[in-house]
């Protein structure tokens, strides 16, 4: 079950403009099928969408390339830490799933998603602005800003834990953009299916932009605690990028809405007493 139903409530519209941003925003177009135009160097910029649809970064079962269906091949390099606080989330999605209203997601009570669940459960429309020192992303859904630095600062030795973290960019090459991130809220989970995470995390982000049309995101998970090995989680997930005129719609956590839902939907379904 998609967490895009109500429960979240969908306003106006808006436009995002801002002295940050580049130039290169608007597609250029390639004439008669020919091959696209080349990509700018060291620039990210502009708004992206999957390119196979925004219902392609939904993952509702967990993160896209390591979802948690009963497969093998997608289980997870869990340590006996790790397994053990598995067992102690309660998903509403996935082979683990439990009704809504038994839920223990954080963010299904409207907490901030955190990082790296923002980029691997409804990941939609996404803004990205650049300027000399930071690299800014704004996601449509919970309506949620980044600041990436890239002024060559470290990441910090022991941080305070926030629900996004710190993170720090740098350009591997002329089209890749890679962020480091750290100390991100032990509360949070890494995804929609509940995998957890310490404050060992580290989470690398590749920006790939493919051409002048399309950017590629990498996820990479890295936590010595809860893991044996890193893992992807999402591979080269593709976007398009839309013009400069493009609206992105507000996609927010409202608790009335919330209850609203679980009356209507989450309780009838466990049988409980309704009032």
């Amino acid at each position: 079950m998609s967490k895009s139903f109500a429960g979240w409530a969908i306003a106006a519209a808006f436009v995002i403009g801002s002295p940050l941003s580049r130039s290169q925003t608007a597609p250029a177009k390639a004439s008669g099928g020919a091959t696209p135009a080349p990509a700018p160097r060291h620039d990210i910029s502009g708004t992206w969408t999957p390119a196979r649809g925004e219902g392609d970064g939904i993952q509702g079962q967990g993160a896209k390339d390591m979802p948690e269906d009963g497969k093998p091949e997608h289980q997870l390099p869990y340590t006996p830490v790790g397994l053990a606080k598995l067992k102690q989330t309660l998903p509403s999605n996935g082979v683990r799933t439990v009704l809504p209203a038994d839920s223990n997601d954080p963010a299904w009570h409207c907490d901030p998603q955190g990082l790296p669940r923002e980029d691997l459960f409804e990941l939609r429309t996404t803004q990205i602005f650049q300027a000399p020192d930071k690299v800014l992303l704004l996601y449509e859904y919970g309506k949620v800003w980044r600041v990436i630095w890239t002024d060559g600062r470290e990441l910090p030795k022991d941080p305070e834990p926030r629900w996004f973290g710190y993170s720090v960019g740098k350009w591997e090459d002329d089209y890749t953009f890679v962020v480091q991130s750290s100390g991100m809220d032990e509360r949070t989970w890494i995804d929609r299916a509940g995998r957890p995470h310490s404050d060992a995390l580290r989470v690398e982000e590749r920006f790939q932009r493919v051409d002048h049309d399309h950017l590629e995101l990498t996820v990479t998970i890295d936590d010595p605690k809860m893991y044996t090995k890193p893992w992807v989680a999402l591979g080269k997930l593709r976007f398009n990028l839309e013009p400069s005129n493009f609206d992105v719609r507000e996609m927010m956590c409202s608790p009335s809405e919330l209850a609203e839902y679980d009356k209507l939907m989450g309780q009838p379904a466990s049988g409980k007493d309704n009032r």
